[in-house]
């Protein structure tokens, strides 16, 4: 493919995504972690120790910082995930796990 194709390239029509149950707007091809961001949500997980804040530390899927729930599975790693329509992200506490 020619890169030039890409130079007046414009993003999908936005979507609806519900973070902790306030409606977000998001682009196709965003990450979890990118969606958040663009919405002004900047922490979105809790340490199990001192329930201090986390969001994005390494943006690249290596330090587990931005962990959250996605459609009720915990422990997705926010700027691994592509955000997708209708999808359901909620602040993680701790491990994710209750109990």
């Amino acid at each position: 493919m020619n890169p030039l194709r890409l130079v007046h390239a414009r993003p999908g029509a936005a979507f609806a995504v519900t973070f902790d149950g306030r409606e977000i707007e998001a682009l196709p091809g965003q990450t979890v972690a990118a969606a958040l961001w663009s919405a002004g949500v900047t922490a979105w997980r809790t340490t199990r120790g001192g329930g201090r804040p986390r969001g994005v530390f390494c943006g690249i899927g290596v330090c587990f910082d931005c962990l959250l729930s996605v459609n009720g599975a915990p422990n997705q790693r926010a700027c691994l995930v592509r955000v997708r329509p209708g999808d359901v992200i909620r602040t993680q506490e701790g491990t994710g796990h209750e109990g």
